[in-house]
C-alpha cells in the first residue's frame, strides 16, 4: 500500500455544529465524529463548505478542528481546509492543523477578486510552505470560488511536493480524468459532485469527498466497496437513488446544511443546530419535506445496503 492510500475512500465534509444558541458547539462536533468514524468513513473533511468555512470565524475554525482531532484524530484520516479571505489567516489554520496533526490540509483559490494563475500559485504555495510537513490538496470549486483550475496551473503545483492532489468539485467528470493526466507522479484526485460519485470513480477518482456522505453514509460506502470491485452497474441503481433523495433535499426553503443536520437529528438522535445566517434555515413548512427525506434514506438503506 502507497503512502498515499490513506486518502482512497468515504471522506464525509464535515458540518458546522452549533448548539441552541448558535454557538461552535464541541460537544456536537465531537458527536458528529464519533458517528461518521463508527459508520466505518476513511476520513473526515473539515472546515471546508459544508463547514460553512466562510461564515466562522478563524477561531470557531480552530476549535472545530481542536474538537474533531481529540476525538478521532488518531481513527482516521483527516484533512483541514485551511482557506480564508487572506494568506495570513490562511497560514495561521495551515499551521495550527499541522501542530494538531492532520494529515493534510487544502485550499480553494483565492476569491472575490479574479486573480491571475501566478497568484493563485503564490497564494497555495505560501499556505503549503506555512505546514511544511504536511500534505496539500487543491480544492478546485469553480461555481462558488468564482475561478477554475487550469490544467498548467494543476501542472505548475506538482513544483511543491507536498502537493498530492485535488479535490475536484468542478462538474463534468471529465475534469477528473484531465487532472489525473496532469500530475506526473502518484497524486489522489477526489470526486467532489456527490450526484456523480459513480461516474467520477469510474472515469478515475480515487475516492470521493461530499457535503451530502454525512446523511447517508452506508449509500456512499456501499457505491464505494461497488466502484473498488469494478462493479458500475451494480453501484448506479444505488447513485439513482441517492440522486433523488439529494433533490428532495433541496426542494426545501431552508439551506441544503440545515435540512442534512436535522435527518440527522431524526435519523440518529443528533441535534446539530441549523447554519449561520445569511444562509436560510429551515421554516416550519420544511419540516413535512425533511421527514420524507429521512424516510427516503431509510427506504434507500434497506434496499442497497
Amino acid at each position: 500500500m502507497g503512502r498515499l492510500e490513506k486518502y482512497r475512500g468515504v471522506i464525509p465534509a464535515f458540518y458546522a455544529c452549533y448548539d441552541d444558541q448558535g454557538a461552535v458547539s464541541e460537544a456536537r462536533t465531537r458527536c458528529l465524529a464519533r458517528y461518521l468514524v463508527d459508520k466505518g468513513v476513511k476520513g473526515l473533511y473539515v472546515g471546508g463548505s459544508s463547514g460553512e468555512c466562510i461564515y466562522l470565524t478563524k477561531e470557531e475554525r480552530m476549535r472545530t478542528l481542536e474538537a474533531v482531532m481529540r476525538e478521532v484524530g488518531d481513527q482516521c484520516t483527516i484533512i483541514a481546509h485551511v482557506a480564508c479571505n487572506n494568506t495570513a489567516e490562511s497560514c495561521e489554520l495551515a499551521e495550527h492543523a499541522e501542530r494538531l496533526g492532520v494529515d493534510a490540509i487544502a485550499s480553494i483559490p483565492p476569491i472575490y477578486f479574479h486573480l491571475p494563475d501566478a497568484a493563485i500559485a503564490r497564494y497555495w504555495n505560501d499556505i503549503s510552505d506555512a505546514a511544511p510537513n504536511t500534505d496539500f490538496f487543491i480544492y478546485n470549486i469553480p461555481q462558488l470560488a468564482g475561478v477554475s483550475l487550469s490544467l498548467p496551473l494543476a501542472k505548475q503545483m506538482q513544483r511543491n511536493p507536498r502537493v498530492v492532489g485535488i479535490k475536484n468539485s468542478s462538474m463534468p467528470a471529465y475534469d477528473i480524468e484531465g487532472f489525473k493526466r496532469a500530475f506526473d507522479r502518484e497524486c489522489i484526485i477526489f470526486n467532489g459532485p456527490d450526484e456523480q460519485f459513480v461516474a467520477g470513480r469510474a472515469i478515475g477518482a480515487d475516492g470521493g469527498i461530499g457535503g451530502t456522505y454525512a446523511a447517508m453514509p452506508e449509500l456512499f460506502l456501499k457505491m464505494d466497496a461497488l466502484c473498488q470491485a469494478n462493479d458500475f452497474a451494480a453501484a448506479e441503481p444505488i447513485q439513482h437513488a441517492v440522486n433523488t433523495i439529494i433533490e428532495a433535499m433541496c426542494a426545501c426553503r431552508g439551506n441544503l446544511y440545515a435540512v442534512i443536520k436535522k435527518v440527522i437529528e431524526l435519523r440518529e438522535g443528533l441535534p446539530l443546530g441549523g447554519v449561520r445566517l445569511p444562509m436560510p434555515n429551515l421554516e416550519p413548512e420544511d419540516m413535512t419535506q425533511v421527514h420524507v427525506c429521512a424516510e427516503m434514506i431509510d427506504a434507500a438503506i434497506k434496499s442497497f445496503a
